[in-house]
């Protein structure tokens, strides 16, 4: 009787970030500025690194790869600022589970290639002399690519049990996009076992990351601090500063998100700190790097200064 009374819904319906008419323009105007410095610093990062042969490097590499990522991870942003302008913001049921896929998928890459990335950084300073030997591009493209691997299996989990659950009383997501809490909350099945999943692939992936950054820094610092040059370690610190102001930001949005006990009164709080690393922090890697980086304000000048010699 249940499955007979469950009603079939062809489309999810979001209620976006505001439910208010009069402020819709005024989002979809920011969000539009948020998507295009976005799109504009991560595809110019990466063709920066690729025309500049200084910068062909693993750090760089990984730095590229992180750019990708977020320019991929950017794509929930049209659907959003599409919404904006309709009165209902409509999705086919079929589309949730790509949307929600694809997001996962470039969730855990990004979370583990700032692990990736402060791994790099520990080899460069406290192993200077193997750096070239320990980071070969072999190891290095085989670490980009189980990021991706494991965020492929990650998050294929859990769009399959998810989308195994009943949406029998409504369709309406309190959301903007098809994140798996939102999902887990709207369905009328059992949700403990999607729980569980969650709480334990989503806390072996955020570990593996933390545990890699908090060691490499933590041999990091020491080895700064046992250098007797200050010019040495002022240059050691720079390098890793930016990454870690961007591990600080991504992983700290990420534990606040799906570790914290749920509740009602957090959904609006949850739709704010899903823009955050959604929409916000995909915009800010490629500035914060490129504002605090020597060597790549130095590549884009002589770009700038070669394009301004053809003219």
């Amino acid at each position: 009787m249940a499955v007979e009374n469950c009603t079939v819904f062809t489309e999810f319906i979001f209620l976006g970030l505001s439910s208010r008419q009069d402020t819709q323009l005024g989002l979809f105007v920011l969000f539009l500025l948020v998507y295009g410095t976005t799109m504009v610093a991560n595809v110019g990062m990466i063709l920066l690194i690729k025309m500049d042969s200084r910068l062909h490097t693993p750090m760089y590499y990984f730095l590229s790869n992180l750019s990708f990522c977020d320019v991929c991870y950017s794509s929930i942003s049209p659907k959003m600022l599409a919404d904006f302008l309709t009165e209902k913001k409509r999705i086919p049921y079929n589309f949730c589970p790509i949307q929600m896929y694809f997001s996962g998928v470039l969730g855990d890459v990004e979370c583990l290639l700032l692990a990736v990335m402060a791994y790099d950084r520990y080899v460069a300073i406290c192993n200077p002399l193997l750096y070239t030997i320990v980071m070969s591009t072999r190891l290095c493209t085989l670490l980009v690519l189980l990021t991706y691997f494991m965020g492929f299996i990650d998050a294929a989990v859990h769009t399959c049990l998810a989308f195994q659950l009943s949406f029998c009383n409504s369709n309406i997501i309190n959301h903007f996009f098809c994140e798996l809490p939102m999902l887990l909350a709207l369905s009328t099945s059992d949700t403990s076992l999607n729980e569980i999943v969650l709480f334990i692939l989503g806390t072996f992936i955020l570990s593996c990351s933390i545990y890699t950054v908090f060691l490499s820094y933590t041999y990091i610092i020491v080895t700064i601090l046992r250098m007797k040059s200050a010019e040495g370690r002022h240059k050691a610190f720079s390098t890793c500063a930016s990454h870690l102001c961007t591990v600080s930001i991504f992983l700290g949005t990420l534990l606040y998100m799906y570790l914290k006990p749920s509740s009602n009164e957090s959904i609006d709080s949850d739709k704010i700190t899903s823009v955050f690393y959604t929409v916000i922090i995909p915009m800010l890697n490629p500035l914060i790097y490129s504002l605090r980086n020597k060597d790549v304000k130095s590549a884009l000048k002589k770009v700038i200064s070669t394009k301004l010699c053809l003219l």
